[in-house]
């Protein structure tokens, strides 16, 4: 039984928990994001990924999910989209990702990026974040690390905090 993936576009918002302008450990940057069936869909034209898992509701009800699985790499593509976006210019070096629960089309998932270590290397920072996506009051989707290069440590300002 094949599903029909209707059309919707994202739903976004970011925050940065920083009560200052310049990046420090422990500081925490979110974003809310709600994906949509067009997103699976935009996702799989550029990356060739037609896993049916993400578009016959048969295979993935018998590979136990209970409804299409959003893809985990898009998920994932939080954490780079919430750095870039604080710090225009960043070089993304490292990712560790592990899968922990499925998202679907409709969940509202809350990126968080914390920054754990920072290193200043000449005239840029080194800073390791660890990385973690939430859905449904808190439920742990997706946990790891990543590692980037920031030419600054001065974060823009976004709004919708």
């Amino acid at each position: 039984m094949k599903r029909l993936l209707r059309n919707s576009g994202p739903t976004m918002r970011f925050c940065s928990l920083s009560s200052q302008n310049v990046l420090k450990i422990e500081d925490i940057l979110k974003q809310v994001r709600i994906f949509s069936n067009s997103n699976i869909i935009e996702y799989s034209k550029l990356t060739h990924d037609s896993n049916p898992l993400h578009f016959d509701l048969e295979r993935a009800k018998n590979a136990g999910f209970a409804d299409l699985p959003v893809p985990g790499i898009l998920v994932a593509s939080l954490f780079p989209q919430i750095i870039a976006s604080h710090f225009p210019g960043a070089v993304y070096v490292k990712q560790t990702l592990e899968f922990k629960s499925p998202v679907y089309c409709g969940e509202e998932i809350t990126g968080e990026v914390q920054a754990s270590n920072i290193r200043q290397m000449k005239e840029k920072y080194m800073a390791k974040f660890t990385t973690k996506c939430f859905k449904d009051g808190g439920i742990l989707v997706i946990d790891g690390e990543a590692t980037t290069i920031l030419p600054t440590l001065a974060m823009n300002k976004l709004e919708g905090c």
